[in-house]
């Protein structure tokens, strides 16, 4: 849902109006373009009774963008911060010529005094320069309108839980209070057992579709057609829990339930609810599956859930691995999404490839004594070989350095499993920690 904005431009009439007007014009033009709903005035605003009439017309904003079109005192913050409380957005202009001779605008100075009105105020904001016409600008605008439409859909996710997590794997689970008070998620359970009772209730005709599903769009190496008959009832079962609780993220308990009590893997269950959008960790990491959740809604693709598992001196990287649940879609386009056996069980099917080269943002949403943290760092997912059994990424970090940073990050005790984003959504994490105040730790 497109978020709700509001577009404050302020100046005062003694300073040079062509300039103001002109960037108020422009200003409209990209907020426009930027923000599918926003509320624009007609002219500049230049009294602060005319700026409580024009609050007074919207409801609960979710982001106010005020710019400083020229100077302009404390009293219109003031007046902002008395009728709302959503994150304010300062946007200072550049001088239209440097030049020896009169200040026209001063709209730099009217974003200090804005901005030590609401930091004294303990406000969520932040600050942004330059003329509507300049990328750094389009660019910060579009970052914030992602973030805080993120923000807005964890506060409706449901996060669907799939039994608990494995003996020794209790860092994968959350607390359902702190959850609520800090994303405004929450949290639907089943037990696998039930699911497994699902799955073997359906007659080989519902399933059809499921396994078309998954022929479609993998390499089949052979796996017999009852562990393909059992991959599609699980993940038809799986998709009816996630359409009846409208379930935006899931996280599932694997092993051993799957392997013993139903003969089969739910690896490619996870791969193929990713690659339709529903964000799908497994053993159990909640964390990681709205880690999960938050890249695939930035990037609007599939993220990959893998273990640290090994430094590769040889190309300076750190490879990331999981038994076979990767996104069909993150294969690297070289071996294609193939099919194969969990490596430890040996029963199929399971997804078995690597994955693709690309930019990618490395994230985890962690937990510690004093609440959520997220990890992030950037890097290059290489196009190296498949490095084991299952599915892997060798991810090279941004200046290399790979042993330096995993010492950091076991030093800095983070939970074992991440999260590889294809594309950099460094910026859009950074608002939201601050929106959100979690904690950020940027690599």
């Amino acid at each position: 849902m497109a978020i709700k904005a509001v577009f404050v431009p302020l100046a005062r009439t003694t300073f040079y109006m062509p300039s103001a007007e002109e960037n108020f014009s422009k200003s409209v033009q990209l907020l426009k373009n930027i923000f599918e709903n926003i509320k624009v005035p007609d002219s500049l605003i230049t009294e602060p009774s005319d700026l409580s009439k024009y609050l007074d017309e919207v409801s609960e904003p979710d982001l106010i963008i005020y710019q400083c079109t020229t100077f302009i005192g404390s009293e219109f913050m003031y007046e902002i911060m008395r009728k709302s409380k959503c994150p304010v957005l300062i946007w200072a202009t550049r001088e239209p010529s440097i030049d020896g001779t009169r200040l026209k605008l001063n709209s730099l100075t009217g974003a200090f005094s804005a901005g030590n009105s609401v930091y004294t105020q303990n406000r969520n904001f932040d600050f942004i320069f330059g003329n509507p016409d300049e990328d750094s600008v389009v660019e910060s605008l579009t970052k914030y309108n992602k973030a805080i439409t993120l923000i807005n859909s964890l506060k409706e996710l449901v996060i669907g839980v799939v039994g608990n997590q494995p003996a020794g794997f209790g860092f994968g689970n959350v607390n359902e209070t702190d959850l609520i008070g800090t994303l405004g998620s929450r949290v639907a359970r089943i037990e696998a057992a039930a699911i497994m009772d699902m799955a073997k209730n359906y007659t080989k005709e519902e399933v059809a579709e499921d396994l078309a599903e998954l022929n479609a769009c993998t390499i089949n190496t052979n796996i017999p057609d009852e562990n393909m008959e059992k991959y599609a009832r699980l993940h038809k079962a799986f998709k009816t829990f996630v359409d009846e609780n409208n379930i935006g993220a899931l996280a599932s308990r694997c092993w051993p339930d799957f392997f013993t009590g139903f003969g089969a893997p739910v690896c490619a269950v996870l791969s193929i609810l990713n690659d339709n959008n529903i964000a799908a960790s497994c053993e159990t990491d909640i964390g990681g599956a709205i880690s999960m959740f938050i890249g695939s809604k930035l990037t609007e693709q599939a993220t990959y859930f893998g273990d640290p598992v090994a430094i590769d001196e040889e190309c300076d990287s750190i490879v990331y691995w999981h038994c076979g649940a990767g996104a069909s879609t993150l294969a690297n386009k070289s071996c294609g999404a193939k099919l194969g056996v969990h490596p430890n069980r040996k029963i199929g099917p399971v997804m078995d490839f690597g994955l693709k080269s690309g930019e990618v943002t490395v994230i985890r949403l962690g937990k510690d004594q004093n609440g959520y943290r997220m990890f992030m760092y950037k890097g290059e997912a290489l196009d190296e070989p498949q490095k084991f059994y299952g599915t892997s990424v060798t991810v090279k970090p941004q200046g290399g350095k790979a042993a330096e940073y995993v010492k950091k990050f076991v030093n800095d005790g983070w939970e074992p499993h991440f999260v590889v984003v294809y594309g950099d959504i460094t910026k859009e994490i950074e608002i939201m920690c601050k929106l959100l105040k979690i904690r950020l730790f940027k690599y």
